[in-house]
């Protein structure tokens, strides 16, 4: 089995291209700050060709039969398999994840083929009663048509894989566009196992580039029926207006400040566990990771104790290491930003409760403790292995705190008591929330999504499925109707 090759390229119309646009751009490795390869981007007119492949392709694909959907979908799985350590090794190299953090993401992008391939079968319609005699009413289920898929670099190649495989399920033809950092892991690996397991060509187009160039254009297409986003609250407002002044479809799912929350019965050690695991996933950067931990006065010494003692024993370092637990953040601007952020907090009066140390993109652990609900490092989303520590008085104050934000995706709740958890968790405006867990959870048939400004819409099982299609009403009168004025 010989590795991918074209990788660096724009796919579109079932052939490999070099962009025809006037930019090109370095994919670093975020360990080695080294470069993996260079990319051409994408033009408009490439873009155009794309989506006119798709809106042609889609036509035939929307009168396949699902069986052979569903065989292309089973053959993409069975490649996902045998290419395991080839993806595992992309998602190591061009995201800088562990070994842990990339063998979870091939899991979690292997659920979402698998689930979606079930899709093809479930596209039902309904016959609903009528009021007029003679009449038959019925509801059909349809693809929506092109779906453009706007997807970041945290988690790219699942976070393109959850819109890309419902889409094509559902019927629909597919513009993709990843991350420029990571325009492998989120877009043409992605090409080219769907290339390998027979996808007919047009139907999935690749193209590369930076969204601040070909965004807009991208969103404002008029052959894209819905754009599906993840990334920034500030980005995906924008799409949200410009896809809203032309009456498109938008999922969006965008940042998240989540609050992690220990009550005063809790199990500090199994809170702890969890919370070491919520924050230091990834460095941090998963738009679910904990933002706040807040822990009842009662406990927060004992808390915040452990806690420290954990973050200093995280091994840091390669992320190809398998001893590895935190590896680098993807560039150089998000560690200085990072790193920002940790100044002013200090600068507000939180105390730093670990050794303050960056080597290149590698932030070692951060504990800040003293902080307030008000400060910025709380009221912004970090992403960066940056811990939080904020103490509250009681359950009320707990979801008070929780709630004090702009946002609402995740988060979690620690007690001895369920009941009192679910309480808590009941008064917490959130689209997910964890009992005696961490807010880092994602079932490919679950629903998945945020409230407030944390987005537009559910991903995960029949969510997507609705998201991704549309309904027509056709009726027919089999008996002669009476037309009276």
């Amino acid at each position: 089995m010989e590795p991918y090759k074209d990788l660096g390229k724009s796919y579109i119309d079932g052939e490999w291209k070099e962009g025809n646009g006037n930019r090109s751009f370095d994919v670093l490795n975020p360990f080695t700050q080294k470069s993996i390869f260079p990319f051409q981007s994408a033009s408009e007119l490439d873009i155009d060709e794309a989506y006119t492949a798709a809106e042609e392709a889609q036509k035939e694909w929307a009168e396949t039969p699902p069986s052979q959907k569903r065989n292309i979908f089973d053959e993409a799985t069975r490649i996902m398999k045998e290419r395991k350590d080839e993806i595992i090794d992309w998602i190591t190299r061009e995201m800088g994840g562990t070994r842990t953090k990339a063998a979870l993401e091939w899991g979690l992008v292997l659920e979402n083929i698998r689930v979606a391939s079930g899709y093809p079968f479930t596209m039902n319609g309904e016959i609903y009663p009528s009021m007029i005699p003679g009449k038959e009413s019925r509801m059909y289920r349809e693809p929506k048509g092109v779906i453009t898929v706007i997807t970041p670099w945290n988690f790219a190649m699942t976070l393109s894989m959850r819109s890309v495989a419902p889409a094509l399920a559902t019927g629909n033809a597919v513009v993709l566009k990843p991350a420029e950092d990571t325009p492998v892991t989120g877009g043409t690996l992605i090409a080219k196992i769907f290339e390998e397991a027979g996808l007919p060509k047009g139907l999935l187009n690749v193209v590369l580039g930076k969204g601040s160039d070909i965004g807009n254009y991208l969103v404002e297409h008029p052959v894209s029926d819905l754009v599906s986003f993840t990334g920034s609250t500030p980005v995906g407002k924008g799409i949200a207006v410009r896809a809203g002044e032309r009456m498109k479809d938008v999922s969006l799912e965008l940042g998240g400040n989540n609050a992690f929350i220990v009550l005063d019965d809790a199990d500090v050690d199994k809170a702890v566990d969890a919370a070491i695991f919520g924050k230091f996933m990834h460095q941090g950067q998963i738009c679910m990771a904990i933002n706040r931990i807040l822990v009842d006065k009662k406990l927060v010494d004992e808390f915040t104790k452990k806690y420290v003692e954990k973050a200093n024993a995280i091994n840091v370092g390669d992320p190809k290491d398998p001893e590895t637990e935190l590896g680098p953040v993807i560039n150089r601007s998000q560690a200085e930003k990072i790193n920002s952020m940790i100044d002013k907090a200090i600068e507000e009066g939180a105390e730093l409760l670990t050794e303050r140390k960056t080597e290149g993109n590698l932030i070692h652990p951060v504990v800040l403790t003293n902080v307030t609900n008000d400060m910025e490092i709380a009221q912004n989303e970090i992403f960066g292995p940056v811990a939080t520590i904020i103490s509250f008085d009681g359950d009320e104050e707990a979801a008070a705190l929780a709630n004090d934000t702009d946002l609402g995706l995740s988060g979690a709740v620690h007690s001895g008591d369920t009941e009192r958890a679910l309480n808590v968790a009941n008064h917490i405006k959130t689209g997910m929330i964890h009992i005696n867990d961490q807010p880092v959870n994602d079932d490919a048939n679950a629903v998945f999504g945020g409230e407030k400004q944390s987005g537009v819409g559910r991903f995960n099982g029949d969510f997507v499925k609705e998201k991704f299609t549309t309904t027509k009403w056709v009726t027919v009168q089999h008996k002669d109707r009476e037309y009276a004025l």
